[in-house]
C-alpha cells in the first residue's frame, strides 16, 4: 500500500485470544493489513483460519486483545454506531414474516427513514441485485441465490461505505454461484464500495478481488497479500486464461506454505 493512499481500514499488529474452559483460543495472531477505499478483499483460508473473526473485529462483533485497528479513522465501535457498513452473513437471515420489500426496508425503519424514503430505496437496491418485481414475495417463495440477493440488498440500503460479507454464497451450488458472483462483480463497480469478502473458493476469490489475503491456520496469520490485477471487467472465461490461473497458483501456494491447503 502506498503512503498516500487512503487506508479505510487499518490493522496493526492484531491479535485475538478467547477464553474458554479448555483453555484460551488464540484466533488471531499479529495480523496487518491496510485497505483502501474501494478495493474488494478477499479472506482466504482453511475453516477455523480466523477469516470471519477478522471480518467481525472489523465489524465491532468481536474485539481485539492486542493490537490496533481503525474504520475510516474511526474505532470499529464508532464505525458501527455512525452506520459506516454493511453485513452479509453466511445464511440471508430474513425475516420470514416480511416480504422483500419490507425485508430490505427493515435497517431504514429502525434508523426512523419516511416511508417514501423507505421504498424509494428499497426499490433502488432491489433493482440494482435484478429483483424488481418480486418486492411483495415472502423469502420461502424464493431461491436460495434469490434470498441472498435480498440480504445485498438490505446491507446496502442505508448507504454504508463498506460491505462486509462472510461466505454469502459458500452454501449456494456452482451455477448460481457463478451468477452471484457476476452479479457481485457488476454491483461492486456501480457502487464504489470497499468489500471484505471471506471465501474458501480460490476460484470465487481471484474472480472477485482486487487483492487476496491468506491466512495460516489458528492461530489466524496473514501469510500472503496477492494483487490480482485482471482489471474491473471479468467475464467467467477469465477464469481460462494464464493470468487468472497464475494468480491462482499463487493463492494454492499460500494456503500449502501455511499447511492448509486441502484437496
Amino acid at each position: 500500500m502506498t503512503p498516500d493512499a487512503e487506508a479505510v481500514i487499518d490493522i496493526r499488529d492484531l491479535s485475538l485470544t478467547f477464553q474458554t474452559d479448555d483453555g484460551p483460543v488464540y484466533a488471531l495472531s499479529h495480523a496487518n493489513l491496510q485497505v483502501r477505499k474501494g478495493e474488494f478483499i478477499s479472506f482466504i483460508g482453511p475453516s477455523g483460519c480466523g477469516k470471519t473473526t477478522l471480518l467481525r473485529v472489523i465489524a465491532d462483533l468481536e474485539k481485539a486483545t492486542a493490537g490496533a485497528i481503525s474504520v475510516n479513522g474511526l474505532s470499529p465501535e464508532e464505525a458501527r454506531l455512525k452506520r459506516q457498513y454493511g453485513y452479509v452473513f453466511q445464511a440471508p437471515a430474513l425475516y420470514p414474516w416480511r416480504n422483500v420489500e419490507r425485508n430490505v426496508m427493515l435497517p431504514l425503519e429502525v434508523f426512523g427513514l419516511t416511508k417514501e424514503e423507505r421504498e424509494a430505496r428499497a426499490k433502488t437496491y432491489l433493482a440494482m441485485v435484478n429483483l424488481t418485481g418480486f418486492e411483495k414475495k415472502y423469502p420461502w417463495q424464493l431461491s436460495g441465490g434469490m434470498q441472498q440477493r435480498v440480504s445485498i440488498a438490505r446491507a446496502l440500503s442505508f448507504d454504508p461505505d463498506l460491505l462486509l460479507m462472510d461466505e454469502p454464497f459458500g452454501a449456494l451450488d456452482e451455477i448460481v454461484r457463478d451468477t452471484l458472483n457476476e452479479q457481485l462483480l457488476k454491483l461492486w463497480r456501480e457502487t464504489g464500495k470497499t468489500v471484505i469478502f471471506v471465501t474458501h473458493s480460490i476460484p470465487e476469490a481471484v474472480f472477485l478481488s482486487t487483492r487476496i489475503v491468506v491466512m495460516s491456520p489458528r492461530p489466524g496469520r496473514i501469510i500472503d497479500v496477492i494483487d490480482c490485477d485482471l482489471g474491473p471487467d471479468r467475464p467467467l472465461d477469465i477464469r481460462e486464461t494464464p493470468a487468472f490461473l497464475r494468480i491462482a497458483h499463487r493463492v494454492r501456494e499460500g494456503l500449502r506454505a501455511g499447511h492448509s491447503y486441502e484437496g
